[in-house]
């Protein structure tokens, strides 16, 4: 990926969005850098048009995985979205739902294709830097080739990274290659109805549990709070 000065990644810049890439941009700036200690999680969205209900949900709901991971040693978190031609977008990590709900407010959807591969070649990036416990992806669609996706998901789990790939809708396709990614990397796959705000919630709780805690932080959520957290618990390894 290019790496820009301040070190955030950009990967293909529509000049008709400039201003409102430039506005998130300067909004994560203002952010701080990652805290030492605390675990690290990047939250991947697909913005392409079909997104925006989802999008605007995954806004609301994303604070949860802050307040979930305080009581597992806190979280940094880094947003990363793709949309439009060949724009992939990722800000610093951030350290409260506050901030990162201020980067998401910057952002809209755009018409597109699907640029999963992008944001797992990111992770790997960032898993190199510095550890990263676990991914958290969220789409509907997959237009890559599947073995070129499976093999970066399994980069991944050689790296202790672990994919927590969610799924709205009922896309067969998506849905070998979601899976895939998930089992390659040692994570977990589930899907979820746009209308089911509280099953997302809970995912994305889990998910943020064991970012902050490991498998012992999972174990404890799943043991207080249930379903979602033993959903993930029973796939990984």
């Amino acid at each position: 990926m290019q790496r820009q000065k301040d070190g955030r990644d950009l990967v293909g810049a529509d000049r008709n969005s400039k201003s409102e890439i430039d506005a998130f941009l300067s909004e994560t700036e203002k952010r701080p850098v990652i805290a030492t200690g605390r675990g690290r999680l990047i939250f991947a969205l697909d913005a392409t048009m079909s997104r925006q209900p989802t999008w605007d949900l995954a806004q609301h709901l994303q604070a949860h995985m802050f307040e979930t991971a305080a009581a597992h040693g806190g979280l940094d978190v880094q947003l990363v979205f793709y949309r439009g031609f060949n724009e992939c977008k990722a800000s610093r990590f951030l350290n409260g739902g506050k901030a990162l709900a201020a980067a998401m407010t910057r952002i809209t959807v755009a018409a597109g294709h699907t640029q999963i591969g992008k944001v797992l070649r990111h992770v790997l990036e960032e898993a190199g830097n510095a550890p990263v416990r676990a991914l958290v992806f969220i789409g509907d669609a997959m237009e890559e080739r599947a073995d070129d996706l499976a093999d970066l998901a399994g980069r991944l789990g050689l790296m202790g990274v672990k994919a927590f790939v969610f799924q709205e809708g009922a896309d067969r396709v998506a849905e070998r290659a979601f899976r895939q990614i998930a089992l390659l990397t040692g994570g977990a796959y589930a899907t979820f109805d746009a209308g089911a705000a509280q099953r997302l919630a809970a995912l994305l709780s889990a998910a943020a549990a064991y970012a902050a805690g490991g498998r012992q932080a999972l174990e404890l959520e799943a043991a207080d709070k249930g379903a979602a957290a033993m959903l993930l618990l029973s796939q990984m390894s």
